[in-house]
């Protein structure tokens, strides 16, 4: 049995914040960024973003674009997230020890204080500034921040950052408006990165050794890693959660009860490669969904924000309301992943001899039918979690149970699948593990609940509206 230590250590959460010109909101009912406060211990004073006082005369059309009333092809806060999925999409680009889904949340944060200082309708999520005048571009803002933050954590990109940058601001007429709001993206983007540069994820992960007695996480055919990964993603400082284990779910079911049976049953039949018992379909989705799944949802939440043609300040909450959610629901998965240490569908099957479970028969030559197994322990499922926070996100900001969008494969070029609620997709994308051979069932309804209580958490929250007397 491993015994890497996975708690939280308190000593580990003090960064180093001298000169920080930043200053830590409050959000409604709850102490805002409490788990940020507790982990930079730092004397908070106020940036002030001088105001330019040079005003520039626009015409009512020019006004609207500055802020915010952009038409679906020019909307920022989308171009900017296109941008970055562009980036962790390509190989090597993202190091290999830090999880994908802390860059969107840094740059998402960055965009929606950016904007919301001139916005002003919600509460900051960790930068206030002010002095910002309310005629500043949010445009610019947001790309400015979304520079920022990027070309910092990818210097690589630097000549496609620049010309996004250049294409993002073109559009928006020169004056002191645009230059305020660029001040204001670049300004709120360094207090960011600021803020996260002690949050625990430059750290190596932690050596781990695995088990070998029955339920253990075991090093998994064909491929065999050598180690598992984000061993260190649970000591991560969360963007919005108290604690990585604030919603760590119960332990998986005992082997020797029904609930194992049965999900042993059920994927020990679908889950195999060139199963006779999954239809056409159920193949093909176990293929479709088999990719990083944050970006699939990034994707829908782009068609969701062009499809009910949000506002660069709409779809700033958005972005950052589900990125937030996405980061602190992986660092909340993997704090339940090495807690439990639970053994994968591969290593369960070949190994049923071993389990003291009479319903439950051995076949050593299983494999599953995506090929390779995600190097991690199984339970909770990444795929229902990130998917049931989406829904979650994505439910709770639009109010409605029906919407219809297609979804684009991560590994399967120009194929598309078709929904008609985020739940649906939701639900899809977490059963397709069962399909590709990946998951249990019960590491999927436990990884779901997971998603959605992180995203209700983060929504009751953070960057709520503003209550003015």
């Amino acid at each position: 049995m491993q015994h890497i230590p996975i708690q939280t250590d308190p000593s580990q959460r003090d960064g180093e914040l001298a000169n920080a010109n930043i200053q830590v909101p409050h959000s409604k009912g709850h102490t805002a960024r409490r788990s940020l406060a507790k982990c930079f211990a730092f004397a908070a004073t106020t940036l002030f973003c001088a105001h330019i006082g040079a005003q520039v005369t626009e015409s009512r059309e020019q006004r609207e674009h500055s802020q915010g009333g952009t038409q679906d092809s020019a909307n920022p806060v989308v171009q900017w997230n296109r941008a970055l999925l562009v980036i962790v999409r390509t190989h090597g680009a993202q190091p290999a020890t830090i999880h994908p889904t802390r860059s969107f949340a840094l740059m998402h944060a960055a965009i929606y204080d950016a904007v919301n200082a001139i916005d002003g309708t919600h509460e900051p999520y960790l930068v206030r500034l002010t002095g910002v005048s309310r005629l500043a571009s949010q445009d610019a803002a947001a790309a400015a921040a979304a520079h920022e933050i990027l070309v910092q954590l990818y210097p690589a990109f630097q000549t496609m950052l620049d010309a996004q940058l250049q294409g993002s601001l073109t559009p928006i007429p020169d004056g002191a408006d645009k230059t305020e709001g660029m001040s204001v993206g670049q300004n709120v983007a360094d207090g960011i990165l600021a803020l996260r540069s002690n949050d625990g994820s430059s750290a190596q992960p932690i050596p781990y050794i695995f088990g070998n007695a029955p339920g253990n996480y075991q090093s998994t055919p064909p491929n065999f890693p050598k180690q598992p990964q984000f061993t260190h993603w649970p000591r991560v400082i969360p963007f919005a959660l108290e604690t990585a284990n604030q919603f760590r779910p119960g332990p998986p079911p005992a082997l020797t009860g029904d609930t194992y049976s049965e999900a042993f049953a059920e994927i020990k039949a679908l889950g195999i490669t060139n199963s006779s018992v999954s239809s056409a379909d159920q193949t093909l989705t176990g293929r479709f969904w088999n990719g990083a799944i944050q970006n699939y949802w990034n994707e829908i939440t782009q068609t969701a924000a062009l499809g009910h043609h949000l506002t660069t300040a709409q779809s700033a909450r958005l972005f950052a309301l589900l990125n937030l959610t996405f980061a602190d629901a992986v660092i909340a998965f993997y704090d339940a992943k090495y807690t439990y240490n639970f053994w994968r569908p591969v290593t369960a099957v070949q190994a049923a001899d071993t389990d003291n479970n009479p319903e439950t028969v051995a076949d050593p030559n299983w494999l599953p039918q995506a090929g390779n197994t995600a190097p991690d322990p199984s339970y909770p499922g990444a795929h229902a979690v990130i998917s049931g926070a989406g829904a979650a996100v994505l439910d709770s900001v639009f109010k409605r149970r029906h919407f219809d969008f297609s979804v684009t494969s991560e590994v399967l070029p120009g194929v598309e699948r078709s929904f008609d609620s985020f739940s649906a997709a939701a639900e899809e994308a977490a059963l397709s593990r069962i399909f590709a051979g990946q998951h249990f069932r019960f590491d999927l309804t436990t990884g779901d609940r997971l998603g959605r209580e992180v995203a209700d958490f983060v929504v009751d929250h953070f960057l709520t509206p503003r209550h003015t007397q």
